[in-house]
């Protein structure tokens, strides 16, 4: 089994919607497109399948992932280029088994925890990390974004400290924080009066002497219906407006996170190992760049169900097709849409 036959069947499994791992192997064993086409030549056993899950591939699958996302955002069209290369991070947790013994979250209860980066300009994700579900969350920001960009932050990424790092370190930021801060402000900026901004200042946050940032920044204020929202930012250059619009495209991680999850089923274990679940999770990443650059080439949109739907349609039309071709037609050449994989790896 080599990597390539490991990357084919783990995206496979993220196209599909298989109940296990055992589920998937039935499949690759017995559906004739999964034999000709996914499953390795002679076939995969199972004590293969789920030793090459656990030990091997990791740095490969890293690599295709990282190589993809570049042809993709240097291929899809940019939102928000006026707001700059935006970035949301966030972290979501993934229920575990207790014989994950590395999965320490409480007791009683595992669970696992990805540190997530995704593009807002692109919408794709753009970086990864694996923790158990303690792990610790404003430490992945300065590796999730790079120096330029801007990372988009709900209130649990909050730290003084950190706002002054990032700073020095040229990360731009745009932070909600908690409305109860304590904030000094040093200079009041224009804004327009009657919107829904009402407070625009750059500020420092924190006690003084105790907590206080030593380096000044932004604090933009907004109501939305009756709920306030604070938000800390060292972009300078941007409306109060704008600073609002870059916090409300936070949510497009969320709406992310959720239609991958439903759709894409990479939060259901196949593997109980760090390595493994890493392997899983990455595949399922590789697997939505993909259909990000066959829907951004066929149709000139984002992923969504509806194009998926299609494309599965179209490799089931086209097998259909193929069993009444003549024999001595190659295959390779008649399945078009099949080859989703290596039109794009």
């Amino acid at each position: 089994m080599t990597f390539e036959d490991q990357l084919k069947v783990m995206v496979y499994f993220h196209l599909k919607d298989f109940q296990s791992g055992c589920h998937l192997l039935q499949d690759l064993q017995e559906d004739d497109f999964a034999k000709e086409f996914i499953a390795p030549n002679g076939g995969i056993g199972k004590s293969t399948f789920f030793d090459s899950l656990n030990e091997r591939g990791l740095e490969q699958f890293l690599h295709v992932f990282q190589n993809l996302f570049k042809q993709a955002s240097n291929q899809i069209p940019k939102e928000f280029s006026d707001l700059g290369d935006l970035v949301a991070i966030d972290g979501s947790l993934i229920d575990s088994v207790l014989s994950m013994a590395w999965a320490d979250y409480r007791k009683g209860s595992k669970k696992a925890k990805v540190h997530f980066g995704f593009n807002i300009n692109c919408s794709i994700p753009q970086k990864v990390f694996l923790t158990d579900g303690n792990g610790a969350e404003r430490p992945f920001v300065q590796k999730i974004v790079e120096p330029g960009q801007t990372g988009i932050m709900d209130r649990g990424y909050q730290s003084h400290e950190l706002f002054d790092q990032w700073q020095k370190n040229d990360v731009h930021f745009v932070c909600r924080i908690k409305g109860n801060t304590q904030k000094t402000c040093i200079k009041e900026l224009s804004f327009e009066a009657g919107g829904k901004i009402f407070y625009d200042a750059i500020v420092r946050l924190g006690q003084p002497g105790i907590n206080e940032t030593k380096k000044d920044l932004r604090l933009v204020g907004y109501k939305i219906g009756s709920k306030k929202y604070w938000v800390a930012t060292d972009r300078l250059d941007l409306t109060a407006d704008q600073i609002a619009l870059i916090y409300k495209l936070r949510w497009n991680v969320e709406s992310f996170f959720a239609w991958w999850k439903r759709h894409m089923r990479v939060y259901h274990l196949i593997s109980r190992s760090k390595h493994g679940l890493m392997v899983q999770i990455l595949s399922g990443l590789i697997a939505y760049l993909l259909l990000a650059i066959y829907c951004d080439n066929e149709f000139g949109e984002k992923v969504n169900i509806k194009r998926v739907r299609e494309l599965q349609i179209k490799i089931a039309n086209e097998i259909r097709q193929l069993d009444q071709e003549p024999p001595d037609l190659d295959p390779a050449e008649e399945i078009s849409t099949a080859t989703l994989l290596q039109a794009n790896l």
